[in-house]
């Protein structure tokens, strides 16, 4: 088996993308985030002992050039602080660094379609309407839409409580 790229987006600490590497000696993980952030991501790939197969892109995820030919792409906690347009266009650029097959997973608070559960989901939701300009917990039928506009086949959910993980297929 060949190297297992990863870009993993708003990667804050690193846990996500570390423990993938810890866990796979073929992963090559590239980290997106601010430079301030990517500095303890950084000292955990050291202290987790990937840090020669873990790699930096400091910036905004929607300035950053991710480059193309990943295998897997990580979302996690980062898409309920914008409105779906905004979703939609950084999936598409996710979709455009994706090679043929490959994945893209999210974590986040994803209410029922009837938005007021679980509770856990819904408070989440208000939080996010109360304290970010335009950002919200979507439901899994939203990001399965915003997805599929943005170019990719097909997507699972999977309860992760209190979040959810999709996986979606370009």
């Amino acid at each position: 088996m060949g190297t297992c790229k990863i870009l993993d987006i708003a990667a804050g600490h690193g846990i996500f993308g570390i423990t993938l590497a810890r866990h796979n000696p073929q992963a090559e993980v590239f980290a997106v985030d601010w430079p301030n952030v990517l500095q303890i991501a950084r000292e955990n790939a050291e202290t987790a002992g990937v840090a020669a197969r873990y790699h930096l892109l400091p910036g905004s995820a929607f300035e950053v050039e991710f480059g193309d030919g990943y295998d897997l792409v990580l979302l996690t906690n980062f898409f309920h602080h914008f409105d779906q347009p905004t979703c939609e266009s950084l999936m598409r650029k996710v979709h455009a660094a994706l090679k043929d097959g490959g994945r893209a997973v999210t974590l986040e608070f994803v209410p029922d379609e009837d938005r007021v559960s679980p509770p856990a989901a819904a408070t989440f939701a208000m939080v996010m309407l109360a304290s970010t300009p335009s950002g919200d917990a979507y439901t899994f039928s939203e990001y399965e839409q915003m997805f599929r506009n943005a170019g990719f086949t097909h997507s699972v959910g999977y309860p992760a409580p209190p979040g959810h993980i999709i996986v979606s297929q370009k």
